[in-house]
């Protein structure tokens, strides 16, 4: 009797977060070999290495930055990530791109595969948004942030990806010329930004 409740526990738990990691079940103290034997009945999901979650539990849009979240708590989308999230391109990234404090090594994660930048101080600090994506928290950079950044990995994501978003940015208004100038100072890019920016005032 008392793996079935370890079952159900285990099962409700699942629920209620939606993604469910391995080291949840000792906060309802159930073993991990119920992961085993509910992904063998049928009743649980492996996604990646330690996060299951219930079958025809609809995983959301942001499914692969839940999974990296939930195993890089201090990771933070950015760039061309940044961008899709926010809905301001139309490109759709081959990889997750992650800022990570200075001196950190890449995750290791099958799937889905990222992209590390790393930065340092205010560049990595600044901007970040909290908002919560299939019950896990995610830290993504704001709008007028991920657009300076973008102009700062232009070499790595290419000029016309960084433009793209400005424009678009400045033509939805979803975030104010002062903003873009404070982010373009911070990630040390004011003097690249500028003729662009006087460009779409």
């Amino acid at each position: 009797m008392l793996a079935d409740t370890h079952t159900q526990r285990v099962l409700d738990l699942a629920s209620q977060k939606g993604l469910l990691r391995a080291s949840d079940l000792d906060a309802i103290k159930a073993p991990r070999v119920v992961l085993t034997r509910l992904t063998a009945a049928g009743l649980l999901n492996k996604v990646g290495r330690g996060l299951y979650r219930l079958p025809g539990h609809p995983g959301s849009e942001h499914e692969s930055l839940a999974t990296i979240a939930t195993k890089v708590p201090q990771a933070v989308f950015c760039l061309l990530t940044a961008l899709q999230f926010h809905e301001l391109t139309t490109q759709l990234p081959r990889q997750v791109w992650i800022a990570m404090p200075r001196g950190s090594h890449v995750p290791r994660i099958d799937y889905p595969p990222i992209k590390m930048v790393q930065m340092t101080g205010d560049v990595y600090s600044e901007g970040i948004e909290t908002v919560e994506g299939d019950g896990v928290v995610l830290h993504v950079y704001g709008v007028a942030k991920t657009v300076a950044d973008c102009f700062k990995h232009r070499n790595k994501i290419g000029l016309d990806v960084a433009l793209e978003a400005l424009k678009d940015v400045r033509a939805k208004r979803r975030a104010s010329a002062d903003d873009l100038w404070r982010y373009a100072k911070i990630c040390r890019v004011a003097n690249v930004m500028r003729p662009y920016l006087e460009a779409v005032e």
